[in-house]
């Protein structure tokens, strides 16, 4: 049996902390065993607090639990923010560019105040000097999440992290899953909601109820609805080079938040 760890990035802070591997035997000792006492309570996996190398760290065991905790629109936001720091951060903190290749909502931890932790760097890749892209044999990611591009040239590049994260940014304001199995997968990106060729998608079709309920009829609120939902079909076009930079993502986000004030 063996457990790994990564150091997860919370945001743009300009430290480096470096991405390293753990042997089961540091880690039991980390968490005293995997006691009881350790655990952090998180929505997909059993998640322990220990210490490593002098520091607090938190570790990651699978499991599964289906729980959809209902959080409210400014928390999410916040969240969606926060994540896209921490994501311009692997993009250009580095000497050469680091590609997460797996950003769910799987891997995405949440402390006590919703501050997000971004993990789970199993088959992220360094974009090797002189290129644009990390050239693989075949496509990696999560179902409902993988960049079409990716899926057909098998190539990542800090685009293929983009895609990804617009469909994170949907499951956020939809509260659905990214795809749902039945006799044939759908995917929420094909949604013919979000395929509305002349004029604006009417938010109230596409966003989870409870979102547009704490709204109400704030019309400040529903714009900031509606450019979410903006950024996060910018994010998801089918040609990579149409997708934004994450950093100019992230800086969206940013006015997006703060087109309303406290």
């Amino acid at each position: 049996m063996s457990f790994h760890f990564r150091i997860g990035i919370a945001s743009c802070d300009g430290k480096s902390n470096p991405i390293r591997c753990y042997s089961t035997a540091e880690l039991i000792r980390a968490t005293n065993n995997f006691d009881p006492s350790c655990i952090i309570d998180d929505l997909h996996f059993d998640m322990y607090r220990g210490i490593l190398d002098n520091r607090t760290v938190i570790i990651k065991k699978y499991r599964h639990r289906d729980r959809n905790e209902l959080l409210p629109w400014k928390t999410r936001l916040r969240i969606a923010k926060q994540l896209a720091s921490a994501l311009t951060y692997l993009h250009t903190a580095f000497p050469r560019p680091i590609v997460h290749r797996s950003i769910t909502s799987h891997c995405i931890l949440l402390d006590d105040d919703y501050v997000p932790k971004l993990f789970d760097y199993s088959i992220s890749r360094t974009i090797p000097p002189d290129q644009l892209y990390v050239q693989e044999n075949f496509s990696s990611g999560t179902v409902g999440y993988i960049d079409p591009a990716s899926r057909i040239h098998h190539k990542s590049s800090e685009k293929t992290d983009v895609y990804s994260f617009g469909v994170l940014l949907l499951v956020f304001l939809t509260r659905r899953d990214a795809h749902k199995r039945g006799a044939e997968i759908e995917f929420l990106t094909a949604d013919p909601k979000l395929n509305v060729s002349n004029g604006q998608i009417q938010i109230a079709t596409i966003a989870d109820p409870k979102i547009l309920e704490e709204v109400g009829g704030d019309e400040q609120a529903q714009q900031q609805l509606q450019d979410f939902l903006a950024l996060a079909l910018l994010c998801i076009q089918d040609q990579s080079e149409a997708r934004p930079d994450m950093i100019d993502v992230a800086k969206e986000l940013v006015r997006i938040e703060k087109s309303i004030l406290p």
